[in-house]
């Protein structure tokens, strides 16, 4: 597994990031609402756009996500007890379902110790980068350059492989929307967004980049796409007898990436619950925690289902399709705001010229691989075509058959009960 690796990442992958990253900065400052892309969408295309957004992040684009870091989680957790025999596919599955229930309870528990063990295993993380950074520019430095020859040939590249490439670099810098997410919890987002994206950028992109050169300094091109694992793989041939601590290091590191994406998801499905697009309940929160209990919950069952019967490469270009088709949408809204609403206040604003790239970038990504991969990008595409006839059952509609009337207002109260939340103003 080589997602969280950053292995394959390339300045293109950066730029592109840091076009949507400093878009998001623009849409973080002039509306101020959490909830991220399904904010930004719902302000600039209304709630129907938003609802299909939320609907195939509820079903399909988070479980698929967190199914991916804790699959990668997993594997790292268990490579120094099988070293040097590959993880059991269901043994790592297995410790990836305790570490997902572990950080669902963390978050559910307390948001201060929540936000506290983030702070850790980011230290963790940083330390790990370090750990093989280190030695790569060592050996850079005394002389190891033969995979950086003919390392811009372009002669093998085929253009129907392009966005899987693309899905797959970009997913290792995907964190640069989640302070989006919380906007209102943000002291001074005018200030803080734009200098949190812009620095967390930065820093994320060259210690990236550093970590790609010290993997081409012990390893082919081949060699990396053939290991299940590249960080153990680079620290096993140049760390000897200390390379056990590198799974480990990427194993915390994926656990962070968990804990960060259920904080801030969590936060999307409260603002959609608080607009009236899902259950009441998840808007409510815990009666002595003061977390959103409902809505960090809600991922799991769908997270434990997919994190059984998918692969990781299958999540990951299944999920991608989605996230990057309303990324580019969210940024399509940016642009939409300029012309219908061009009083709104904007602190931070970017050319004009930087949403348009990474909106067409988007977009040729996305539909191109619906011919690149065909199953699981249609599978994507036609689950969030059910979210059409599901905003009109569940929120257009006035006259709902009283059955399913009563079976929902049943669902708010019994999980109230169960889950002891109350609604965020009592």
């Amino acid at each position: 597994m080589v997602v969280h690796d950053a292995s394959e990442e390339d300045p293109v992958d950066v730029s592109i990031i840091l076009e949507g990253a400093l878009s998001y900065a623009e849409l973080g400052t002039c509306i101020t609402k959490s909830g991220g892309h399904y904010t930004y969408i719902l302000e600039a295309f209304g709630p129907q756009l938003a609802f299909i957004r939320i609907w195939s992040d509820l079903i399909a684009i988070r479980p698929a996500g967190m199914a991916v870091l804790t699959l990668a989680f997993g594997q790292y957790i268990l490579e120094p007890l099988f070293m040097p025999c590959p993880v059991p596919p269901m043994a790592a599955k297995l410790a990836a379902a305790i570490g997902l229930t572990a950080v669902m309870y963390l978050n559910s528990m307390s948001v201060t110790w929540t936000a506290r063990f983030q702070i850790f295993l980011t230290v963790a993380k940083l330390l790990a980068i370090l750990v093989i950074i280190l030695p790569g520019m060592y050996l850079l430095c005394t002389g190891e350059t033969r995979n950086f020859e003919n390392a811009f040939d372009l002669t093998a590249m085929n253009l129907a492989d392009l966005p899987l490439a693309f899905y797959s670099g970009m997913y290792a810098y995907a964190g640069w929307f989640y302070l989006n997410f919380v906007t209102e919890e943000v002291d001074k987002p005018e200030k803080t967004l734009p200098l949190a994206i812009c620095i967390s950028m930065a820093g994320v992109s060259i210690c990236y980049v550093l970590i790609n050169v010290a993997y081409y300094t012990v390893m082919s091109a081949d060699e990396l796409l053939a290991s299940e694992a590249v960080a153990v793989e680079f620290a096993s041939r140049v760390m000897g007898s200390f390379s056990i601590v590198v799974p480990l290091f990427v194993a915390m590191s994926c656990f962070g990436s968990m804990n960060g994406c259920i904080f801030a998801i969590s936060r999307m499905f409260f603002v959609a619950s608080r607009e009236g697009q899902l259950p009441e309940v998840l808007s409510m929160i815990h009666i002595r925690r003061h977390t959103p209990l409902a809505a960090v919950l809600t991922m799991y069952p769908m997270t434990l289902l997919q994190l059984f019967v998918g692969d990781i490469y299958s999540l990951l270009n299944f999920m991608s399709f989605l996230r990057w088709l309303f990324i580019g949408v969210a940024v399509l809204g940016l642009i939409y705001l300029r012309f219908t609403q061009p009083d709104l206040p904007r602190p931070f604003k970017v050319p004009l010229v930087i949403p348009v790239l990474f909106c067409l970038t988007c977009f040729f990504m996305v539909f191109l691989s619906l011919y690149s991969d065909p199953v699981n990008t249609g599978i994507g595409f036609a689950i969030s075509l059910t979210g059409i006839p599901a905003y009109y059952l569940f929120i257009v509609f006035d006259r709902r058959p009283k059955w399913l009337q009563r079976c929902l207002d049943s669902f708010n109260r019994s999980m109230q009960i169960v889950m002891e939340v109350i609604p965020a103003e009592a």
